[in-house]
């Protein structure tokens, strides 16, 4: 195994801190390691990590262990192993079985859809081991098929996005089942690896708040709106594609009733002068970054005060962010101040998170991605 010998500074932050990765700036000028290589981290001698360095990438050193280790077949089993068997008991046949650095495999994503497989290499480290991590997982759990989903995250390590089948057949619709749920998903053309499965717990909390008549903006596959089973439901989604999904879970479930409506949501929001007693906005990361953070804002500052224009006396707002450069407690203050301007109150009822398979680790910060609340206009 390679070293890569680290500054005083650097090697004191990696022992204090114990962080998933260290940045380009903090590793010697020139690395003479190959993209993804695992290496060792030391200082004048004493070992302090073992990591996949990537001179490529801005985070240029995964850190996989703080001790000395061969990430050969008999160590990505045992993680594999471990992460399968912290998700028993999940009430789904759609559950992620592995949540990159939060299960100690930095790069590797894992999502089982029944009895397919669907995976994602986004750090060089995985890739160069993808064709063992196959092997392992057909090993582990013997699926029909597996589907290699492409991430744009992959061009920041120098990698090309790819996407395919990397063992047996996988079909173009699979259909999962969510408690009492039925949704049907398209893994080669959905959003993420085909369906939201962080927001199992939030669709089942949520859902019990729907009344009347309920608004799912940036609706996806619908599973909030069905999930709500309100006397109506509107459902605002962009994507055509995704519109079909959700008529044809809309049928899966017997949810009648449904209006759904092919828009931007800004756009619909401009125009719309129904009222709800539910409303979710569940959009994409509007700032993936800190740096986009001051346009993203002003953005959830339209889609609130618009939102709650619309919202009967007594409803709820359902509201999330899953970015980590976006929380919570930056939407609150606004969700406020546009309560302030309306002249109602907001009671928060749920504090909402990411589900279980997708675990929040405190030395990974940013494995808490996803943050939500629920309130009601009073």
């Amino acid at each position: 195994m390679k070293k890569v010998d680290l500054s005083k500074k650097s090697a004191e932050r990696l022992m204090r801190e114990r962080p998933p990765w260290l940045y380009r700036n903090e590793l010697p000028q020139t690395l003479y390691t190959q993209p993804g290589e695992t290496t060792a981290l030391v200082h004048q001698g004493q070992f302090l990590a073992t990591a996949f360095v990537n001179p490529n990438s801005t985070l240029a050193a995964r850190i996989v262990a703080f001790e000395p280790v061969a990430i050969d077949g008999d160590f990505l089993t045992r993680r594999i192993r471990d992460a399968i068997a912290r998700r028993e008991g999940i009430e789904s046949n759609a559950v992620r079985l592995v949540h990159s650095e939060a299960d100690g495999l930095p790069g590797l994503i894992a999502d089982r859809y029944g009895e397919y497989l669907v995976l994602s290499f986004t750090t060089a480290g995985m890739e160069r081991l993808k064709g063992e991590i196959v092997e392992i997982f057909k090993r582990l759990l013997a699926p029909a098929g597996i589907w290699e989903k492409g991430d744009t995250v992959r061009l920041k390590e120098g990698l090309a996005v790819r996407e395919g089948a990397l063992w047996g057949d996988v079909p173009e619709r699979i259909v999962l089942q969510e408690r009492e749920k039925r949704f049907e998903i398209d893994i080669k053309k959905g959003q993420k690896t085909g369906f939201f499965l962080d927001q199992r717990r939030n669709r089942r909390i949520v859902g019990r708040y729907g009344g009347r008549h309920t608004l799912d903006l940036f609706a996806n596959a619908g599973g909030f709106g069905i999930y709500a089973e309100a006397q109506k439901t509107t459902f605002v989604e962009i994507s055509a594609h995704a519109c079909g999904q959700i008529a044809r879970n809309c049928r899966l479930n017997g949810l009648e009733n449904v209006n759904i409506i092919q828009d931007d949501v800004f756009a619909f929001l401009e125009k719309d002068e129904q009222r709800y007693d539910l409303i979710v906005l569940d959009p994409p990361a509007f700032a993936k970054s800190k740096k986009a953070k001051s346009g993203a804002m002003k953005g959830w500052k339209y889609l609130i005060s618009r939102a709650l224009e619309r919202l009967e006396e007594g409803g709820y707002l359902a509201l999330f962010s899953c970015s980590h450069a976006v929380m919570i407690e930056d939407l609150l203050p606004l969700a406020q101040s546009s309560a302030t301007a309306q002249g109602c109150r907001l009671q928060v009822v749920e504090q909402l998170s990411q589900d279980i398979d997708h675990p929040w680790m405190l030395d990974v910060p940013n494995s808490l991605y996803l943050t939500g609340a629920l309130v009601r206009k009073v």
